[in-house]
């Protein structure tokens, strides 16, 4: 079997495992227990959140340890406009989000907020002009990804950053899931004007059910899960050492070979993008200048999940939108790009990580002939 899926879950890295099992052993104690036990344990949690925080250009309170990325982003996006409903109930956002931020601000639509849906340009990326445009004194949330998850566009958030430092009464919730650990991102800096950034670690090999997300210091949030005193007090609940440990190794793994590994990934992409492009019917829906972990394709006239099964049944393992999306129906960043409802049907997406083989490329080519030729 070859697993070309790595945007939807990456497998963990032996290093992360064997720092899940150290940690799970060597600290039995809740870190909030007032015993030696519980000391040792909640010293050990400060020295992971403090690491992880350096990792990221972030101060350690501004770290809250989530399940993944679908909590953090509901926590964002619920706790964010719950807290500063006093200054509107208007927002930003676009198609291009994935399903854990699409689902709770369409939640929240029926709730009575305003929603929004900035343009999406030829090459993936926001309409900056649009988002000026709809800007307004009651917009309280601009929701956008550094990468969406079916395109790989990588969106200009530093032109956001800049663009709302005029809207100081305006929130801004960053989806980093696909963007954490495999591009250079700050969450300061040039970045301050981000509130909240969420990530997951299985989407650079760590383990799933663990994440995170961001907060500005300064920055209100109502809290999502309501609770016992724990390490912060946006999120109840005993804190899970061994995750935020073995998410913290996942990172650092990440961040420092993540020249490395991007090169590799670019070199696997290019060489795929070059064969086939040599078909006809064959279109590359990914930018050029996008995320190389991504790569959305569409072959005309077969539909995007047939073609996955007829992959499927020669042992590739491929997606057709995000793996939290409705299946069978049209990608909606795929559409945006090309405006073309027959490509968006026919769409699919490979991903791609440092761990593929060369060789493993190569049987997916092979492959894919023998089903484009079938269809």
């Amino acid at each position: 079997m070859i697993y070309l899926d790595h945007t939807s879950h990456t497998q963990a890295d032996p290093a992360v495992l064997a720092e899940f099992c150290r940690v799970e052993k060597e600290f039995s104690a809740n870190p909030m227990s007032a015993h030696r036990a519980g000391e040792e344990a909640r010293a050990e949690f400060d020295r992971v959140t403090a690491a992880m925080a350096y990792l990221l250009d972030a101060k350690p309170e501004e770290i809250i340890f989530t399940s993944g990325a679908t909590e953090a982003n509901n926590m964002a996006i619920k706790g964010l406009t719950r807290a500063y409903r006093h200054v509107g109930k208007h927002i930003i956002t676009t198609c291009l989000e994935h399903p854990s931020v699409s689902s709770p601000l369409a939640a929240l639509r029926d709730q009575g907020w305003e929603v929004e849906l900035a343009d999406i340009q030829p090459d993936g990326t926001v309409d900056l002009e649009h988002i000026a445009a709809l800007l307004r004194r009651d917009t309280v949330l601009v929701s956008i990804p550094w990468v969406d998850s079916e395109l790989g566009a990588i969106q200009p958030v530093k032109a956001i950053c800049e663009l709302l430092e005029k809207h100081p009464h305006c929130r801004l919730h960053i989806d980093g899931a696909q963007a954490v650990g495999k591009i250079d991102l700050s969450f300061s800096g040039s970045f301050e004007r981000i509130d909240t950034l969420s990530f997951s670690s299985h989407k650079f090999h760590g383990i799933c059910g663990s994440g995170a997300l961001l907060k500005r210091q300064d920055v209100l949030l109502d809290a999502l899960i309501s609770g016992g005193v724990s390490t912060t007090v946006f999120r109840g609940g005993t804190p899970a050492l061994a995750l935020a440990a073995s998410s913290y190794k996942a990172l650092e793994l990440a961040v420092s070979n993540q020249n490395e590994r991007l090169k590799k990934v670019r070199t696997l992409r290019c060489s795929i993008v070059d064969a086939l492009e040599q078909y006809p019917r064959v279109r590359i829906n990914s930018p050029k200048e996008g995320s190389p972990y991504i790569l959305n394709v569409s072959v005309q006239g077969i539909k995007g999940i047939e073609f996955q099964e007829m992959l499927d049944e020669r042992g590739i393992c491929v997606s057709v939108k995000s793996a939290c999306s409705v299946p069978g129906t049209p990608s909606r960043p795929v559409f945006a790009v090309s405006r073309d409802k027959k490509n968006a049907v026919c769409s699919w997406r490979i991903g791609l990580s440092h761990c593929t083989k060369f060789e493993e490329v190569e049987r997916f080519l092979k492959a894919f002939d023998e089903c484009y030729n079938e269809g």
